[in-house]
């Protein structure tokens, strides 16, 4: 190695060199059933009029009032509770990374039930803050007694539940749930309600946070526009009491958000309805393939309130390759954690995609 490279090698934290990359499959040539993606795209005619919006934007200058107006926007799409105020990060993975830093006092952690969303973990470590994750019952469900008693004893600074989890899918008891909100705040603990899958579950905490507010001074709602249709745009948004989010909002880069992404996100708001019927049609995607799977010898799917479905295999590596080599590229998680021990987790695709997947996985086993 070139002894100048090996010398600067040395100025970035040893913890951090032992770490793996956020790994991004090679999807070229295969459908791709392996990122939660909203596999639809706009109509021709939408595709051309967003065009002509984004032609238009001042890209010479900076973000300026359209990040308010897609705010302003938003608030409205969500129904914003009263006292609450609204944060836009580059992603959900960016906010994610922002709380993580706007919690880093001596001694902090965050936790999150596990399996789950990897970058909870992965952000706690960049920042230098402890992890801990409490594992899920065998059937995905939280171990609600195990949780309480690491909240009590660990005191983290934040709290994750997403709401659907990933990869499992499912939704969390809403009384577990609650008993969680209410043991955090016994010590002060932020509660993220991690929604990136909203537009696919049969509820959000958001309707219990608008009947019981008092409750929710100390908890966050993170969603993105990601699983709704613009996961190349990389607009997430974080929803708490206004002055929690002034204070959060000191983290947050200057122009963090694009012109561009502003004004796409924009777009995709003013025909929601597009981007509802999208949804309604990946329900009813989600609906036939979990009935589908659910017959073939050896597949085991768990229920789903995502665009994802959760399956067991008797092998994992075997089948996502075969899988692979049949031209269909899902993600093989078996490795994840010793509770997905032979999963793999399956996009919903269009009907034409998810008939390949249907054909391909039984020659695959």
């Amino acid at each position: 190695m070139n002894p100048r490279v090996q010398a600067a090698l040395a100025r970035i934290r040893q913890d951090v060199q032992g770490m793996h990359a956020y790994a991004i499959q090679d999807a070229r040539g295969l459908i791709k059933l392996d990122a939660m993606e909203n596999p639809y795209g706009l109509p021709p005619a939408l595709q051309q009029e967003l065009g002509r919006r984004l032609g238009a934007v001042a890209l010479n200058r900076y973000p300026g009032p359209r990040i308010e107006e897609l705010k302003a926007a938003l608030a409205r799409f969500v129904g914003l509770p009263d006292g609450a105020a609204l944060m836009l990060g580059n992603g959900s993975d960016e906010l994610i990374s922002l709380l993580a830093m706007a919690c880093d006092v001596p001694g902090a952690a965050i936790l999150a039930p596990v399996p789950g969303f990897v970058m909870y973990e992965m952000s706690a470590r960049l920042q230098g803050l402890r992890f801990v994750g409490v594992p899920l019952s065998p059937d995905f469900a939280l171990d609600e007694l195990a949780l309480l008693a690491a909240l009590r004893r660990e005191r983290p600074a934040i709290t994750y539940l997403a709401y659907p989890n990933n990869p499992t899918a499912n939704l969390w008891d809403e009384g577990a749930v609650r008993r969680v909100i209410e043991t955090a705040a016994s010590f002060g603990g932020l509660v993220v309600i991690d929604e990136a899958y909203q537009p696919f579950a049969s509820r959000t905490w958001l309707d219990v946070w608008r009947a019981e507010p008092e409750a929710h001074g100390h908890v966050l709602i993170m969603r993105t526009l990601s699983k709704f249709g613009l996961a190349g745009v990389r607009l997430g948004y974080l929803i708490g009491a206004q002055p929690l989010m002034h204070e959060l909002d000191k983290v947050r880069p200057p122009y963090n958000v694009s012109s561009l992404n502003a004004e796409a996100a924009l777009f995709a708001l003013e025909h929601a309805d597009e981007y509802a019927r999208q949804a309604t049609a990946i329900r009813a995607e989600r609906a036939r393939l979990l009935q589908a799977l659910a017959a073939i010898p050896g597949v085991q799917p768990f229920p789903s309130e995502a665009n994802m479905i959760l399956v067991r295999v008797p092998d994992a590596t075997k089948a996502f390759a075969g899988l692979r080599a049949r031209g269909v590229l899902v993600k093989n998680v078996s490795t994840m954690h010793p509770l997905l021990a032979g999963c793999l987790r399956l996009t919903v695709g269009t009907p034409a995609e998810n008939d390949a997947l249907l054909a391909a996985l039984p020659c695959s086993l």
